[in-house]
């Protein structure tokens, strides 16, 4: 069996709590993530594009598109798992899951949904009009 890659985290606090809020608000990205990325993360099969490179570090930065509804990436943006390879170290280290605004705001707080889209306490009026917005475009 070949060598397996460790996970490390940037803040592994913060990264929790967006792993929760994921899992709480989006339960398909969350047991893609758990149960397919990871294990293939493990082996060494980074997946996602190739953001960027680092040759100082030896690192290289990816970022993985979780799968979600198709109206919650309009308002909110596509979920997205960013993280970072240490090839030598043998090392992935986890830095964010994108959105993390509403994510976090999630974790905070009891988030409602609106037409099935969660909606931010600080930015409700905004959310429901684009929620609106792209309803009347569709009909």
């Amino acid at each position: 069996m070949k060598d397996s890659y460790v996970f490390e985290y940037i803040n592994e606090n913060e990264f929790k709590k967006l792993e929760r809020s994921l899992k709480k608000y989006n339960m398909l990205a969350y047991k893609k993530l758990y149960f397919e990325y990871y294990p293939k993360l493990k082996e060494g099969n980074f997946i996602g594009e190739l953001v960027s490179t680092n040759s100082n570090q030896g690192s290289k930065t990816y970022e993985l598109k979780l799968p979600t509804d198709i109206m919650f990436s309009k308002v909110h943006g596509d979920i997205k798992l960013i993280y970072l390879v240490y090839e030598t170290e043998k090392i992935v280290m986890l830095d964010k899951i994108m959105p993390v605004d509403i994510l976090s705001e999630g974790h905070q707080q009891e988030l409602v949904t609106y037409k099935g889209v969660m909606v931010s306490k600080e930015h409700s009026e905004k959310d429901l009009f684009k929620i609106n917005l792209l309803n009347m475009i569709e009909k």
